[in-house]
């Protein structure tokens, strides 16, 4: 089978929903509204790439909002809707794909379902977008007035959404040819060039963002879709003859050091332990064995981020981290701001969503003897429902 590149077009400016961001990065259930309508073709067996067309200065916005993601890098886009499709069209050429799904980067809703009945329409014709029949009732009014004119037959009439499918050198060569007018979207482009289009059914739940009253929508839609997870790490290392330890990846002064085979930083080490337990990915020995000497003296920052980038990579994202550091000595209290913000840093999240705290076992136990330090973890993750 031809390979399949979505197409997704962000270079609006979404002026109709307030707020500092464009819309299409403004945050859906703690996401960036791009990044989960990114999400829903990336994770698509079907599509091979996808690339996004954003707006002219809008780059560092979308690499945050894409940070971790594996995509085509992406195209700016142009004055109008068709321009911007155009662009990217052509930036695809090289690749020579078989079929292209051109997708508002505003409908984050869109489903695996409704992306393989716009595939399978593309079967039987040169074209097949996703639409829903009308049901109310239409009038027909003079702009700027509200008195009614007529009322609208509705029998015939659907509601065209995406994604839009089409054979790449057929809606191409239709977005080369087409007049100068801002067509709105590109089953209008195919059907200048006499291109036969079909529709499939779509989604209410596919809705396109619009007004800020969407956007409020969207976010309580979100928010009753989300599959949470959450992990628990614990972690113990003995102190050893030195002159410091490793906590939360922050040195702190100290008469011993702790003994392990990487930099020994219990704290970083549960964090890990409790965000691939969410993940049901293992624990950190099975990722970085001991036995492995590429881990001697290593920063467990890196097995921190690698946990972190493997959840990104299923679909999630980490929202919360705890730490509680169990000991007698060293004091953490006066360390405890710099290590939520080293945390928050490695993560990737703001230092709100990263917690350090610290406790003593009364002085029972091998801690409270002053052997060693214990550290354990909780990680909450966050995963999109799947279509």
């Amino acid at each position: 089978m031809s390979a399949c590149v979505a197409l997704i077009v962000a270079a609006g400016r979404g002026t109709r929903v307030g707020g500092p961001l464009p819309k299409q990065y403004r945050s859906i259930g703690g996401e960036p509204m791009l990044r989960r309508t990114v999400q829903a073709f990336r994770r698509h067996p079907r599509v091979s790439h996808v690339r996004v067309v954003i707006h002219r200065g809008d780059r560092p916005l979308y690499d945050a909002a894409m940070a971790g993601l594996d995509l085509l890098p992406p195209i700016e886009g142009g004055e109008t809707r068709q321009e911007s499709v155009r662009r990217g069209l052509e930036s695809l050429t090289e690749l020579a794909p078989g079929q292209v799904l051109i997708h508002d980067g505003a409908r984050p809703f869109v489903t695996s379902a409704i992306i393989d009945r716009v595939l399978d329409g593309l079967a039987r014709a040169s074209g097949a977008i996703a639409a829903l029949p009308l049901t109310d009732t239409i009038k027909r009014a003079t702009a700027g007035e509200t008195a009614i004119r007529e009322t609208v037959e509705r029998q015939d009439l659907w509601r065209a959404q995406t994604p839009q499918g089409f054979r790449f050198d057929a809606i191409l060569a239709a977005h080369r040819a087409a007049d100068a007018a801002d067509l709105t979207d590109d089953a209008a482009v195919a059907a200048q060039a006499n291109l036969e289009v079909i529709m499939v059914p779509g989604s209410e739940e596919n809705a396109k963002i619009t007004t800020d009253e969407d956007l409020r929508r969207a976010e309580h839609a979100a928010d009753a879709a989300l599959e949470l997870r959450v992990g628990q790490g614990f972690d113990v290392h003995r102190f050893a003859p030195g002159d410091g330890v490793r906590l939360c990846g922050v040195r702190i002064p100290h008469g011993q050091r702790l003994e392990g085979h990487s930099d020994a930083d219990v704290g970083l080490h549960a964090a890990t332990d409790a965000i691939l337990g969410a993940l049901a990915a293992g624990d950190i020995g099975q990722h970085f064995p001991p036995s492995d000497p590429r881990w001697r003296d290593a920063d467990s920052s890196l097995f921190l981020r690698h946990a972190a980038d493997l959840v990104i990579q299923a679909g999630g994202r980490v929202v919360h981290v705890d730490v509680t550091l169990i000991c007698e000595a060293p004091r953490i209290g006066p360390h405890r701001e710099a290590m939520v913000r080293r945390l928050a840093e490695i993560l990737g999240l703001e230092p709100g969503r990263c917690s350090v705290k610290a406790t003593t076992t009364e002085r029972l136990g091998f801690t409270g003897r002053g052997e060693g330090i214990a550290a354990q973890a909780i990680a909450t993750i966050r995963f999109p429902p799947r279509s």
